[in-house]
């Protein structure tokens, strides 16, 4: 049976394996050409999550519900990945000045690999739509939905009080804060397809509102980037002891389903997760270039007017294709259009480490120089004690 030191020396060679090194460089070179074929599939979105973000990649068993782990996502591998860099660097690299350049490219490839699990772990990418001359003060998630309960009673203003998508799932009663309104899901399909009930259908599981007339059936998620899904539920309003029906409530219905508790008028919507920001993006322009002659797209770029009141702030930015607004930790870039032009869509992007992949390049570009420079020394300084060794002699013999 081997020794504690024996197994502890066993797992240190292991990690600092340049066989390792390799093999994970191989791993991610297999993962992201899986990823990129995946894309036709499951889009941008989910593929990148079914194979980078993940550490396990599963297989689903065509026509089954069993699935198998088949490789290591990419999560897995980048971090055994750093770890190996990390236990190389303090095993091999002695901590003398003329390995500086060597610590640096280093440093800077394992901040590389932490940038993505920051990435992976806190990034949150929302929309925001504005028509011209109108402005918005919230951000709408592209894949989370949520279902509302607004309070329309006074004309000048709505209170709104938002379910989240994880709740709807779990079913069960969710009381609804500042409200005697309460909720009893009866059933949430993340996506669905509706149609007008047929005399042969099932009896209509909602007792109220348009849904009486609409049968549901429940679709499997879509997560290619130009397919959405379509959120519904069946929803029990109750309050004061009394229940106003079954409503079913989908974001592919247009007409408002609502009811009246107490001389408070209710609405029930669902539509994307909204997430309120503490200032206010108003669209001013947006144009729409294309090439002289041809209908390709040569820029997009949108003059919006930004108002934050509680720091006095009010200026007006341009954004166009790769460069964005930075504010208040957010990025809005220019994704898309509509409405014949006066629809701007921003893509906005949340990542609290959008900054360690340009400062690992930055290390890795030092570290490299810094290298390069100290071997050109030492370099130099060789080939000058070689010619002074052989310059000796022939000073001796002149003397002579």
């Amino acid at each position: 049976m081997p020794k504690p030191s024996e197994l502890r020396s066993t797992l240190w060679d292991a990690l600092t394996s340049l066989k390792l090194t390799i093999a994970c460089m191989a791993a991610l070179m297999v993962l992201v050409v899986a990823c990129t074929l995946a894309q036709v599939r499951l889009g941008t979105f989910g593929a990148v999550d079914a194979y980078m973000h993940r550490w396990v990649v599963w297989w689903d068993v065509p026509g089954s519900p069993w699935s198998f782990p088949i490789f290591p996502g990419g999560a897995l591998v980048g971090a055994v990945l750093a770890v190996n860099l990390f236990a190389a660097q303090l095993r091999r690299l002695e901590l003398a000045w003329r390995k500086a350049g060597l610590w640096i490219v280093h440093a800077g490839l394992i901040l590389l690999v932490a940038g993505e699990f920051v990435t992976g772990l806190y990034q949150v990418e929302t929309r925001m739509a504005i028509q011209e001359g109108a402005s918005a003060n919230f951000v709408e998630s592209p894949r989370q939905s949520e279902l509302v309960v607004v309070d329309t009673t006074d004309p000048a203003s709505d209170d709104v009080y938002g379910v989240p998508e994880s709740l709807l799932a779990r079913a069960g009663e969710i009381p609804i804060p500042g409200t005697p309104v309460t909720l009893r899901i009866h059933g949430y399909y993340p996506n669905a397809a509706l149609s007008m009930r047929q005399a042969s259908d099932p009896p209509a599981a909602a007792t109220a509102g348009v849904g009486t007339s609409v049968a549901v059936r429940e679709l499997p998620p879509v997560s290619r980037d130009e397919e959405t899904n379509a959120p519904t539920a069946l929803v029990e309003p109750i309050a004061g002891g009394r229940s106003y029906g079954t409503w079913l409530v989908s974001s592919l219905l247009g007409a408002p389903q609502g009811f009246t508790h107490e001389g408070r008028t209710y609405q029930l919507v669902v539509r994307p997760r909204r997430i309120y920001l503490p200032y206010t993006v108003t669209l001013k322009k947006f144009r729409h270039d294309v090439y002289p002659g041809t209908n390709i797209p040569k820029n997009f770029s949108s003059l919006v007017h930004l108002s934050n009141p509680s720091k006095g702030e009010e200026r007006d930015v341009l954004i166009y294709m790769n460069q964005p607004l930075r504010y208040e930790g957010k990025a809005f870039y220019q994704a898309s259009f509509g409405n014949n032009d006066t629809l701007s869509i921003l893509q906005v992007v949340q990542n609290p480490g959008w900054l360690l992949p340009y400062v690992s390049c930055v290390l890795v570009t030092l570290g490299l120089l810094v290298h390069f420079a100290i071997t050109l020394r030492r370099s130099m300084r060789r080939q000058a004690a070689t010619r002074a060794a052989a310059a000796a002699p022939a000073a001796v013999e002149a003397s002579t």
